[in-house]
């Protein structure tokens, strides 16, 4: 009897809390930063942040996560973002709970981190959300606005396939909190894909490029460099082209707060002024 009672309350303590699976790095880090990462039972690949998530079992990349091991964690509640809206919704077959969230822009990352926290009971928002504001309010402002393209990722083949960031993303947030303009005056897309003409026909007076170790680890640094100096753009003539490499900036997440002091800070203290 005791034993049948000890097994009955394991089970039902098990079924009690909440069991979260984040098909996300960033939703992986803000379950974390609202202090519910003991609920995590599976995460995304390259869900690094903290170090606790390194060891939560991987059902997958954040964009083609493995149905089977999403039901052999038995979750009560799996998140994810717009581009894992087909996975939610094979899940809703299997009844299991699901919330996608917006994470674009700075507005869409503090709405979630309040949509979030309401949904796993947690009263750790407001803070994480002030840090954001705070952030925001102190974002280095230059005196002489200039042009900025933001890229994501460095190589040195330049020929085709450049990412950048477009509009209504973080990214461009930030460009316009520091007083300057998103070198991408087009209206396509929030990721445009350029190629060596294009850059040129942009011209920006500043190019900033997001490097990751994580993911990008045998690129040549001195070599992508020097391609992107050789083209022909004010960023080059003036020396403003830079390589930012640290693991927040890709991820829209809480820290974005540090985001934005990192971005604004290079764009501002660190912008050289044309001859």
């Amino acid at each position: 009897m005791r034993i049948f009672s000890f097994i009955l309350f394991l089970t039902l303590n098990l079924w009690a809390n909440e069991r979260i699976i984040s098909l996300s790095p960033s939703l992986t880090e803000i379950v974390y930063a609202l202090e519910k990462g003991n609920s995590l039972v599976g995460t995304s690949s390259y869900s690094l942040y903290p170090k606790e998530a390194q060891v939560v079992p991987i059902v997958g990349g954040y964009q083609n996560p493995n149905i089977e091991k999403i039901l052999a964690l038995s979750p009560t509640l799996v998140i994810g973002q717009s581009f894992n809206q087909s996975t939610l919704e094979k899940l809703k077959y299997f009844k299991i709970k699901t919330l996608m969230l917006n994470l674009k822009t700075i507005k869409d990352i503090k709405t979630s981190i309040n949509i979030l926290a309401s949904k796993i009971d947690s009263k750790k928002d407001t803070k994480l959300i002030q840090d954001i504001e705070d952030a925001m309010q102190k974002a280095s402002k230059n005196k002489t606005p200039h042009s900025v393209m933001i890229v994501y990722g460095l190589r040195d083949d330049l020929r085709s396939s450049i990412y950048i960031a477009g509009h209504d993303i973080f990214f461009e947030d930030i460009i316009k909190l520091s007083a300057n303009t998103n070198a991408y005056s087009a209206t396509s897309t929030s990721q445009p894909v350029l190629n060596y003409e294009n850059i040129i026909a942009l011209n920006p007076d500043q190019i900033i490029i997001l490097h990751s170790h994580a993911t990008e680890p045998n690129v040549d640094v001195k070599k992508a460099l020097k391609a992107w100096q050789s083209i022909p753009t004010n960023a080059s003539k003036n020396k403003n082209i830079s390589i930012v490499d640290e693991d927040y900036l890709h991820i829209p997440s809480h820290r974005v707060a540090q985001t934005i002091k990192r971005l604004s800070n290079e764009m501002n203290k660190n912008y050289k002024l044309g001859n």
